[in-house]
């Protein structure tokens, strides 16, 4: 049995979730935000047999689209007389990104 864990972009995520139930996966979803942009994301728990890996991964993959986006950066911590010039910068976001762990034990109650 593997646990199927896929980060995406929280407007991917419901779609994501539709589409797993569709092919009669079960799935958990998370709200989460990421690090970096601090933008909100999901977290899609899926677990499921070693032969259906490739399978959920080939749903997230059409459900999960990256896109582009043009963001604020956050100003840093500025020392006194320092000088700050805030510049849009252009990111990509979206897609997924999703790992695949082994699950010793799996109990349904």
């Amino acid at each position: 049995m593997k646990l199927v864990v896929a980060i995406v972009h929280s407007e991917d995520a419901g779609a994501l979730v539709d589409a797993l139930l569709e092919r009669e996966f079960r799935a958990t979803r998370l709200h989460s935000s990421g690090g970096f942009l601090k933008q909100t994301n999901a977290t899609v728990i899926v677990g499921v047999e070693e032969e259906q890996v490739d399978e959920v991964i080939q749903v997230v993959a059409e459900q999960c689209h990256a896109r582009t986006q043009v963001v604020n950066p956050m100003p840093p911590i500025m020392e006194p007389g320092e000088f700050y010039l805030p510049y849009p910068v252009e990111v990509e976001m979206g897609g997924a990104v999703v790992f695949v762990l082994p699950v010793e034990r799996f109990v349904r109650l």
